[in-house]
């Protein structure tokens, strides 16, 4: 039985409850018989962290309890999914500022404004309003998740933290507690991810980071996070 902080690799279908509409999967298979398949996607099972908010809460919640090896039906609220609409973050932005930008707004339009991710919902004279909210918000969701496996390796579970903080793959290896990853990051940054992953995998000691051009990785290391 999954309990929280055990890491999981699923399987997952994620749809719109009153459409049906698939908004995010992991099965490349479904993708294509659906037409959906997307070349840059990243189709393959996602290890997960059960209550680090991997995923959205409601499914994050919903894998308590669960047994490896096994397929379920979670259907999810609006809160416990992206939210419901804020008001207050749907905005009338002036078309200037999108001219500056060699832009011509349209309905349904993606745009980042200020650091700040949108949807364009109308266009009207000089004026274009978006919708700052998570494109899901206010939507009931449903999720086809197969559990198939608790993760036990302390490799892997380094490796899929990283992919779900930086969203790449990385090279590692865990000996005795001592991990060292082969990453080359700003010091800064080796200690906020090196905190991280420890308060995550209780098991890991050290970890130390190495450049990416470093192809032997030795077998232990004493090196403790940089300050």
């Amino acid at each position: 039985m999954i309990k929280k902080g055990d890491f999981v690799e699923i399987d997952f279908v994620g749809k719109l409850k009153e459409t049906g509409e698939i908004f995010d999967l992991t099965k490349k298979n479904t993708a294509e018989k659906e037409k959906i398949a997307n070349k840059s996607a990243d189709y393959s099972p996602k290890i997960v962290c059960v209550g680090n908010g991997d995923v959205v809460r409601g499914l994050d919640e919903s894998l308590i309890g669960k047994d490896a090896g096994k397929k379920y039906r979670i259907d999810i609220d609006v809160e416990n999914g992206f939210g419901r609409k804020n008001a207050k973050l749907i905005k009338m932005v002036p078309m200037s500022a999108f001219k500056q930008e060699n832009m011509k707004p349209f309905p349904g339009l993606q745009v980042n404004i200020d650091g700040h991710y949108g949807t364009i919902r109308t266009v009207s004279g000089g004026r274009v309003l978006v919708d700052f909210n998570h494109p899901l918000s206010g939507r009931e969701l449903t999720y086809e998740v197969e559990v198939r496996r608790i993760v036990v390796d302390d490799t892997e579970k380094i490796k899929s933290v990283m992919k779900n903080l930086i969203r790449r793959d990385v090279d590692c290896r865990v000996t005795d507690g001592n991990a060292v990853i082969n990453l080359e990051i700003p010091a800064e940054f080796q200690k906020m991810l090196s905190e991280g992953i420890k308060k995550l995998i209780k098991t890991i000691k050290n970890i130390e980071f190495k450049k990416e051009d470093e192809k032997k990785l030795p077998e232990k290391t004493e090196v403790t996070t940089q300050k």
